[in-house]
């Protein structure tokens, strides 16, 4: 399984790369976008200028200081309730608190991988090798070539490597390549979207030890002491405390909520979105606009889908502070609309009505050849 969900993503180097209408359901149609004349690169130029003038790409480290104590006490709160609850069932309970710790963690790693937490870019790949090899047992460095990369062609086909796996399918064309078992997949992908994401966090695991294993990035012998430790830490704690079988089922549910909590979030941001053809030469600010969806601002969606909420002004601006986003948000938005660019925004629940909209509508064709 989780060779069919591999991105096919080429390597990059770390650091961050600086829709049509459908009127009876007034949705984004996320049709494939045929190549485009480029823009001048004043506009994002100009953009840039105004958010650096409010100060909005200044670090926080008091901010971050704050989120970081917050989960780490959240963390030991489950730890401790491993220690302490006798009654096994509960900690199935804890289990699915932990994967909701263990995503907020991610997305505090996906921040200092971004390089937005610290002044010293050191300071914050040790911060992305503690929060990612150490407690979550995905490789900083395979997590960062493979975010550059869609940074840099978000929804772009053959060059986004989130769009490019083999169990599913974001535009008929790709649709039309799958065979065997991931067509199948492909056919009825809207329903087999979320159990998918149960074997997530395994799949970023399993392809984390394979990017170390094949390539030699920076850190590479702390990282995989790193994820040493934590493939051993982590089975042996539940192991010792739960016994071998509730301490399976411990870590199934562990991983699969937060293999299903991450996919949701981060799908939020771009599935059912425009899809760009591979030779597009559309602009940088109008492509990363264009194909990103922002989620409508609300303190309880800030907080439980962390940095993803303000997608646009994230990809527009990757190292800007997560408590920034918002107060770009109402720059951008206006820049966008005295330029005639869409900028797109809808509430969590119509964002999900619309990607799973979009997966059925995918896989439409190849239900059809069954009935023809």
């Amino acid at each position: 399984m989780s060779d069919y969900l591999t991105p096919n993503a080429q390597i990059a180097e770390p650091g961050s790369f600086p829709g049509p209408d459908a009127p009876e359901s007034n949705l984004p149609r996320p049709d494939i976008q045929r190549p485009a004349a480029r823009f001048p690169p004043g506009d994002y130029t100009e953009l840039k200028l105004l958010i650096r003038q409010k100060g909005l790409l200044d670090r926080q480290v008091s901010y971050y200081t704050f989120q970081i104590s917050l989960i780490a006490g959240l963390l030991v709160l489950s730890l401790a309730f491993l220690l302490i609850l006798r009654n096994s069932w509960l900690q199935f309970l804890n289990a699915a608190f932990l994967a909701f710790i263990s995503t907020q963690i991610c997305f505090i790693g996906h921040d200092a991988c971004h390089r937005q937490i610290f002044h010293q870019p050191q300071r914050n790949d040790w911060l992305g090798l503690i929060l990612g090899n150490l407690l979550l047992g995905f490789s900083r460095a395979w997590w960062t070539n493979k975010h550059n990369l869609h940074h840099g062609k978000p929804n772009q086909l053959d060059l986004d490597p989130d769009i490019e796996i083999p169990l599913l399918a974001f535009s008929e064309e790709q649709a039309r390549t799958r065979q065997g078992f991931p067509r199948f997949v492909v056919k009825y992908q809207a329903y087999f979207f979320v159990p998918l994401l149960t074997v997530e966090a395994f799949h970023m695991q399993f392809h984390s030890i394979q990017f170390l294993v094949r390539e030699r990035p920076r850190y590479r012998g702390i990282e995989m002491l790193l994820l040493g430790i934590h493939f051993i830490l982590y089975p042996v704690l539940l192991f010792s405390l739960l016994g071998p079988w509730w301490a399976i089922l411990f870590i199934l549910i562990h991983q699969a909520l937060s293999g299903i909590y991450l996919g949701l979030s981060f799908a939020a941001n771009h599935k059912g979105m425009l899809i760009l053809d591979k030779e597009n030469q559309m602009d940088f600010l109008r492509q990363q606009v264009l194909t990103t969806r922002n989620l409508k601002a609300h303190a309880l969606t800030d907080f439980v889908f962390g940095p993803l909420g303000c997608q646009i002004e994230h990809h527009l601006f990757p190292g800007m502070p997560r408590n920034k986003l918002r107060e770009a948000a109402t720059i951008v938005q206006t820049f966008c609309q005295e330029r005639s660019i869409a900028y797109y925004e809808s509430g969590v629940f119509q964002s999900y009505r619309e990607i799973f909209q979009h997966l059925h509508q995918v896989g439409a064709p190849l239900r059809a050849e069954r009935r023809q």
